[in-house]
Parts: C-alpha cells; structure tokens; sequence
C-alpha cells in the first residue's frame, strides 16, 4: 500500500507530467465547452497523438481529458443553455434559469465545487475499490468473463440515448464487427472480401475516430448558421456558507450516486448526472424550485457527473469492461500500451495504475483553479464558428486515422464509419454501443471458445458455475425485467 500511495505522489513532484496534465486540462476545457465535441470525440482525436507517449502519461492525458470535458460541459450549459457535453445536460434545467436572473456567476461557482468534490471522491473510491475488485478478479476463468462481458452488453439497453432495442441492435453490430478478419484459432478469413489489410480485424482508433468525430462533424453541419444567444459574466462567485448548508447533503448523495452509476457497465456520465439532478429533486425541501434556477438541481447533477467519471474508470482497468463511452477509449489506449486490464495489472504494474490514478486527482484540482479563474475566458471559446472549428476537427480526424499505421485503408475506414455513425443518430441509433460491442466482441468470442473446450462443448456446464450464473442472471434481469414486472403490475390490476 505503501509502494501505490508513494506512485501515486509521485505526479505531484514530476514537473514535466505536471505540465503535461496541465496543458491538457486546458485542452479539455475548451473540448468541453465547444458544444458537440465532448470527452469522447476529444479522446478519440487525441488517442492517435499519443501512442509515442510513455503509458502513464498516454493515459494520463486521456483520463485528463476525461474529467475535465465533463466539468467543462457545464460552462456553456449554463451560460448559453447549451450543454458542451451530453452529461451536462440537466445543468442546464437549473442553471441557465439562475443565470438569466442574473446569477451566473452563483451558478458557475456551485458547479466548479460540486464537480470538484464529485471528481476528488470518485478518484478516492477508485483508489479504494479497484484494488479489491482486482482480487475478486483473480477467481475469475473463462466461464466468468463470458458471462460478465454478456452482462456487459445487457447494460447497454439502459443508455439514456436511443432506446433499449436499439442500443442492443448497436450492440450486437459492434460485436459483428469485431469478426472481421482471421478467427485466431482456425484462421478461417471472416468478412474480409479478400483484403488481406483485414487480416487482423478492424484498428479500433479509426473506427472510433469515425463514430464519434467525424460523425459529429456531420450532425453539427446543420447549426452551421446557428445563432447563440450568451449570458454575461462578471466573475465566478464561491458558495456561500448558506449555500453549502443548502447543497451538502446534496453533493455527498450525488457523489455516491454518480460513483455508483459510473461502476456499471456502459452507463457513465449522462445517465449519472441525470439521476443525480431527479434525485436532488425527491430528496429537496423546496422541490417547486426546481426548473427556475435551483442550487440544489445544479450541485446535483454536476456532483453525479464527474463522481462518475472515477467510477467508469473501475471496471474498465479491472474487468476490461468500459463504464462509458470515453473510458471506452482509454481502454483503448491501455491495451496499445502494453497495460492490459484486469488483476495482474495491480500487481504486476500497480505503480503505473497509481500514477494515472494521481493523474485524475491533479486534472480535478486544476480544472478547479481553471473554472474559477478562467471560466470567462473559456466561455468566449464557445463563440467560435461551427464553419472554422469543425474543417480543424476533421483536419485532426483524418491525420489521427492515418497516423497510426500510416495506412490509407484507416484513413478510408474512420470516413466510412462517419457516414455510419452520422446515419445511425439520424435515425436515433446511439454510436456508443457500437464502440462497446466491438471491444467486448473479443471477449466474448474468445472466452466462449476457451469456456467450451474446458467442459468438451458442453456449453451448459458454464450455467453450472455461481458466479458466471449470477452474471447471466442479471444480464437476463436487466433485460427482461421492465417486461416481467408490467405483466405483473397489469394482471394485478
């Protein structure tokens, strides 16, 4: 224990990860408050940049990126009512009332603290839980994995974009997709049409890069004349002492919420901060006020957000199963690196773990700073044309895609998958479980093969062990419970 709180200090005394996660706080503000772009699409940009990079610095700007976009999110929801990130949305319920009243910079401080404290507990919870989750882990063999991976799946139903139906149709697509090329056992060619560039699968950095940049370019292509109608700021304003007494228990419940809710597979933030804010509401003595620039609505949703963003980041370094869609990402970004996800990682590496841990911390108390001081400043980022950012995003998209091999195939693979990806939210299609199918797709493959041959094909026997029967059990509840329990409530009445 010793050894990881040492590691985990250590990104305080190193000057130049120091500077690195500074650098990319900043960078993370302004992804955060251009609406459209988000955590996820900066993350999918910025992956290609940095495979030179050492891990833990790869993964600290990732993770930096991550936390920072999320609390950035609500600089603009509450300035112009137009959330920069999907899980800022609920701030706007609340904040931009209490801004027009004239109060932004009330509102704008209770979001930077809320934010803060959510981001510094999740990071504490992570410390604490990832850690022990590691060695539960330690007693899982195939017949386990397979059935947390489908679990995994089964969550992606309950995404707050799209629909049950269709998630889980994006899902399985992901999972399609990650077929294509030789089956690693037989090396039978799988969908590969005769190009042997296929032979080793789809890159996931290009295909991410399509999904969620250039996809979003082309759904941002229609605001392109867009007028935005801004609030002004004088200066952000700390809580006061009355304001604390009113919002503590709100932040403290927020913050086990948001953790809890980002420790699910494929939830995250938006999901997490939209709970966090009806929560807030139940719980509130004055829920009237709600929707017409409540303190409480505000700290609630911004608490749940990043609160979640520690959260995510639990199963995703543990189980290799991602809690969001940029963890999604940074899992990416461990596996190209050599840090493999799962229980050797906190034996075998627990240093680097601890730095990116250390990394988070610091990115939280830096955005901190950075919305206190700056919030201004970045708001006015906000202003920039759609004409002038998106060309710079999908200059930034095509170089990320062809970085990584140098290979045009990528390049052509991240412009297909942005047509896709643009097509499926037009027709309310969620990218997201898309991203998450094609990542779990390996493993659910690869530990059914495995599962098989310990029990001779006789795939039943995977239903005889506790754990992977739990698993199935609540991937089975999780999907077809709503429908059992509207049966029942109907035939009881």
């Amino acid at each position: 224990m010793f050894e990881a709180l040492s590691a985990m200090a250590s990104v305080f005394t190193d000057p130049y990860l120091i500077a690195l996660i500074f650098a990319t706080t900043i960078l993370g503000v302004i992804i955060g408050v251009l609406p459209g772009l988000g955590s996820t699409t900066g993350a999918a940009l910025l992956l290609p940049f940095t495979l030179t990079m050492e891990p833990v610095q790869a993964i600290a700007v990732l993770s930096t990126i991550y936390v920072s976009a999320t609390f950035a999110g609500s600089i603009t929801a509450i300035l112009i009512n137009t959330p920069g990130t999907s899980a800022a949305a609920a701030t706007t319920f609340d904040g931009y009332p209490l801004a027009k009243k004239g109060e932004a910079g009330r509102a704008l401080g209770i979001a930077v603290v809320s934010s803060t404290v959510g981001g510094v507990f999740s990071v504490i919870v992570l410390c604490i839980a990832a850690p022990l989750l590691a060695r539960v882990a330690y007693e899982f063999r195939p017949p386990e994995y397979f059935a947390l991976t489908i679990f995994g799946l089964s969550m992606l139903a309950s995404i707050s974009a799209g629909g049950a139906v269709k998630n889980l149709i994006g899902g399985v697509f992901g999972v399609w997709l990650s077929t294509i090329g030789a089956e690693r056992v037989t090396a039978i060619e799988r969908f590969m049409f005769g190009n042997y560039n296929l032979y080793e699968g789809l890159s996931f950095v290009p295909v991410f890069i399509g999904l969620f940049a250039i996809s979003e370019l082309l759904v941002q292509s229609k605001t392109v004349n867009k007028v935005v109608e801004t609030i002004g700021l004088k200066a952000v304003k700390l809580p006061t002492k009355e304001d604390y007494k009113k919002i503590w228990k709100t932040i403290l419940r927020s913050c086990g919420i948001g953790t809890f809710i980002g420790v699910l597979p494929a939830e995250g933030a938006t999901v997490a901060s939209m709970i966090g804010y009806s929560e807030a509401k139940r719980w509130s003595k004055n829920p009237e006020e709600f929707g017409k620039g409540s303190i409480e609505g505000i700290a609630g949703a911004e608490a749940a957000n990043n609160a979640a963003t520690g959260g995510a980041m639990v199963p995703t370094m543990v189980l290799g199963i991602p809690g969001s869609g940029t963890t999604a990402i940074i899992l990416v970004g461990l596996m190209v690196h050599g840090l493999r996800p799962g229980a050797y990682l906190f034996t075998e590496q627990v240093d680097k773990v601890y730095q990116i841990f250390g990394s988070m911390l610091l990115a939280n108390f830096m955005f901190m700073a950075m919305g206190l001081y700056a919030a201004k400043l970045f708001a006015r980022i906000s202003l920039v044309p759609i004409s002038i950012l998106w060309p710079i995003v999908f200059a930034l998209s095509v170089i990320g895609a062809y970085a990584l091999q140098q290979s045009l195939l990528d390049v052509w693979i991240a412009l297909i998958f942005g047509v896709l990806g643009f097509f499926a939210r037009r027709h309310g299609f969620a990218v997201a479980p898309i991203a998450v199918g094609l990542i779990l797709g390996e493993m659910v493959e690869t530990n059914l093969q495995h599962s098989l041959k310990m029990y001779d094909g006789a795939w039943w026997m995977i239903l005889a062990q506790p754990l992977a029967a739990f698993f199935l059990l609540l991937a089975f509840l999780g999907l077809c419970g709503p429908y059992i329990y509207g049966l029942i409530t109907k035939q009881n009445r």
